[in-house]
């Protein structure tokens, strides 16, 4: 990105001989200059915060998928420990019920949870906006 001149080296004005028409022509002027290059900077600025977080919602999700073979890994690695003194059939049969009871007590926390956020209302903030209204009531009765 290129660095631009201060404002004040941008916009010099030549007010010596101008009328205050002219003045607040060029003011009106330089201000929509000020404000577009503003614009193009914030522009700029967020397009290259987005890209970051673009990266690193990508690496995030390699991470993710890494962490997820691993799991697997452990997993298999768990099985193959309890072979070396069950069968393997009866093995992979315990660690599976051992997974999906973890699942389903995950599941039933998580429902619990979302019950409890619903319904999607902000009551403490309008349980405030109500008693506001009535302090304005209040004070315009009186």
């Amino acid at each position: 990105m290129t660095r631009r001149a201060p404002v004040a080296e941008r916009f010099t004005p030549d007010t010596d001989h101008a009328s205050t028409g002219e003045l607040i022509a060029r003011m009106s002027e330089q201000t929509s200059t000020l404000i577009r290059d503003e614009m193009r900077l914030a522009q700029a600025e967020l397009s290259a915060k987005a890209k970051n977080a673009g990266v690193g919602l990508g690496m995030f999700g390699a991470g993710g998928l890494l962490a997820f073979f691993g799991i697997a890994a452990l997993i298999t690695t768990a099985i193959l420990a309890l072979a070396l003194v069950l069968p393997p059939w009866a093995a992979a049969g315990i660690v599976t019920l051992l997974l999906l009871a973890a699942a389903a007590v995950v599941s039933l926390v998580g429902k619990k949870r979302v019950q409890e956020a619903t319904p999607a209302k902000p009551e403490r903030a309008m349980d405030n906006v109500k008693q506001d209204i009535e302090q304005v009531k209040g004070a315009a009765q009186s």
